[in-house]
């Protein structure tokens, strides 16, 4: 029995206007439905994403819930994008309740209504208040303070940490073509390298100074202070044996000084932003627990925290489990048996980062690493290895749990005394 189902199904009773809002980046939708699913107005009302069009909505709200005899509503929309997140504050500003329901939901649903794969914004409006009537809806968290600021920061830094990736590629891309040897002295885009690449990118421009000369010219730019001459020096004799294009070398040359100074741009705001959320996230009551694992670090608790907010508002582990879809999701049907998989119905930056987590992890924590040799050595029902790796994700959810609300700092050796107790069980 779904007993959550039926509390959210109780919510809506004989006296609520259900309204469901298809969003949209500039007009949105909103159809009125009663507390059985039954349409109230022939055609969904359109609003404009605006402040006018926002009051126009509360005021139609109003209209419908004097006209029908309704003493409360629910109003409930996908999380589309961005765009919902304006009419949201706008709601919470008028103390107008709100629910959301899940995109996939409204996709699945829509041949059910008509019996037609047609898709527009009056009938996903529809759609969506007759999922909340039976109950499939959920309340958003919507961070505020501190929390706010971290979980924007996250975004900022996965883009950030994106865009340097993008431009890595295109500076390996330039070097193989034009000064395939530079890999053979700078192994990484370190500060020496990209001032390099700034002044003297091509092989040419290397062999045009001495080596005193070059290290003065390096050291003017200001971000380096300490140049190694003797890579100058080897960098030169890779130069002078390049096999490197020698055809349009001078916009060649300013692609790789504009690719340079992006690069070094990128990082320095990731810089930054990271020292900006270190210094948000332990506002966070739940930090110096968390921060007691050993093989956790402090940017692991940080994305953390900024994908799911406060762990003490959530009862009970499972929630969070769900939330980074690490559910599991079976294929059964008579005697047939398929195989078994998580659900990744769910956050992947959050999946993602408790999955990158683990490897560290198992290196500096004996007893994580003990429950991994468990898993993948156990008599009965063997994991492999990157299946042992995927239930460690949701053990690791439920000990951040843990920690939280009982505040608690880790200890090791009760994990290993659990385990052991776990062992002889089996």
């Amino acid at each position: 029995m779904n007993h959550k189902r039926n509390e959210k199904i109780n919510q809506i009773t004989d006296d609520t206007l259900v309204v469901g809002i298809d969003i949209a980046k500039e007009t949105h939708y909103a159809c009125p439905l009663d507390d059985r699913g039954r349409e109230l107005v022939r055609k969904a009302v359109p609003f404009k994403q605006s402040r006018e069009g926002f009051i126009a909505f509360r005021l139609q709200v109003e209209e419908w819930m004097e006209r029908f005899e309704k003493k409360r509503v629910l109003i409930g929309f996908e999380p589309t994008g961005h765009y919902w997140m304006n009419l949201g504050v706008y709601l919470l500003e008028v103390d107008l309740p709100f629910v959301q329901v899940h995109p996939k939901h409204v996709k699945n649903t829509q041949e059910f209504d008509d019996n037609i794969q047609a898709k527009n914004d009056s009938k996903d409006a529809r759609l969506i208040a007759k999922l909340m009537v039976n109950g499939s809806y959920f309340y958003p968290r919507i961070p505020e303070g501190f929390q706010a600021e971290l979980r924007n920061g996250s975004t900022m830094r996965w883009r950030l940490k994106k865009d340097i990736a993008r431009l890595k590629n295109q500076m390996i891309r330039w070097i193989d073509q034009y000064f395939p040897e530079f890999k053979l002295v700078f192994k990484d885009f370190k500060k020496l390298a990209c001032i390099t690449l700034k002044y003297t990118p091509l092989p040419g421009d290397l062999l045009r100074h001495d080596v005193e000369e070059l290290a003065r010219i390096y050291k003017e730019d200001g971000d380096i202070q300490r140049v190694a001459k003797k890579t100058i020096r080897k960098a030169q004799t890779v130069a002078r044996q390049s096999i490197g294009l020698t055809e349009g070398v001078e916009l060649a040359r300013l692609e790789m000084q504009s690719l340079v100074t992006q690069f070094l741009l990128l990082e320095r705001q990731l810089e930054e932003v990271n020292q900006r959320m270190e210094e948000l996230v332990k506002q966070f009551d739940e930090f110096e627990y968390l921060a007691s694992i050993p093989g956790i670090s402090e940017h692991t608790i940080m994305d953390l925290l900024a994908e799911t907010g406060s762990l003490k508002q959530y009862q009970h582990p499972r929630q969070l489990v769900k939330l980074a879809g690490l559910t599991l999701r079976q294929n059964t049907s008579g005697k047939y048996e398929g195989q078994t998989t998580i659900s990744k119905r769910g956050r992947k930056r959050l999946r993602c980062l408790l999955f990158k987590a683990i490897l560290p992890l198992l290196r500096n924590n004996g007893a994580f690493h003990e429950l991994y040799q468990y898993y993948i050595t156990r008599p009965v029902n063997p994991l492999k290895k990157k299946e042992a790796m995927v239930v460690l994700c949701g053990k690791l959810l439920k000990i951040f749990h843990g920690l939280s609300k009982h505040k608690n700092y880790f200890h090791e050796e009760r994990m290993k005394q659990d385990l052991h107790c776990l062992k002889q069980a089996a």
